[in-house]
């Protein structure tokens, strides 16, 4: 696929010379154009000089840890930030997400998983983009399932889904962020208020209820899935 200047423009910020020229492959082929940094102050610098659509980035670089790049982008920008590292705990993911990356890619990883995660780190920022130019939007719909929030009304296939004030406020909050991972932190926090976030429980219980009335198959779900250890994402396509 060729690019041109209206093709999303993607920054890789990576070291790791090998990851970068299989970036650099993977997402010129995918149509996207590619900035590239190999330390984080150098990222930083040219995230600001040339703003771009998403950030693809390593933890683990030579200068600053990714987890900086992040903190300092995020003072200035709202940027997509994918995380991309070989750093699997599932503490580092959580930290990644609360300090404010969008996603975490754990390596090794399929050029068709980069790809998705792009596309729903991309579709995110255009939705936010799209609130912020006409105010919130009123109305998620993904595959069979359909929140008017105008209305406060949630159908999926057509039938009328009735869920309680707690199971429409998780709901809600992770449709207003949909195709990005959320904390169990995060969602303890606007769900239930500040000083909830050791009642794990209580997250864990209300999404299974919330699937239990969305999902064909509640033990396989379509909508609302889990990202084990770290917290929920609602899927946007």
């Amino acid at each position: 696929m060729t690019t041109d200047s209206t093709s999303p423009l993607l920054l890789v910020v990576e070291d790791d010379a090998p990851m970068r020229r299989f970036l650099r492959v993977a997402l010129t082929a995918a149509g996207y154009r590619i900035n590239e940094a190999e330390t984080g102050m150098d990222g930083v610098h040219k995230a600001a000089m040339q703003p771009p659509d998403a950030i693809l980035l390593d933890l683990g670089l030579p200068d600053i840890d990714g987890l900086e790049v992040v903190r300092r982008v995020r003072d200035w920008s709202q940027v997509p930030i994918v995380v991309i590292s070989a750093r699997g705990q599932e503490k580092d993911k959580v930290v990644a997400l609360d300090v404010g990356a969008d996603d975490y890619l754990s390596k090794p990883f399929g050029v068709a998983e980069l790809l998705a995660r792009v596309r729903v780190a991309l579709r995110h920022a255009a939705r936010v983009a799209s609130r912020s130019a006409t105010g919130e939007a009123t109305r998620f719909a993904v595959g069979e399932l359909e929140i008017d929030l105008a209305a406060r009304r949630v159908t999926c296939a057509g039938t009328e889904i009735h869920l309680t004030p707690i199971e429409y406020r998780l709901l809600t909050t992770l449709a207003q962020h949909a195709g990005k991972v959320l904390t169990h932190a995060f969602l303890l926090k606007e769900v239930w208020g500040p000083g909830s976030e050791g009642e794990a429980h209580n997250l864990r219980v209300f999404l299974a209820a919330l699937r239990r009335k969305i999902e064909a198959e509640p033990a396989r779900p379509r909508y609302l899935l889990t990202e084990q250890g770290v917290g929920y994402r609602l899927v946007d396509e």
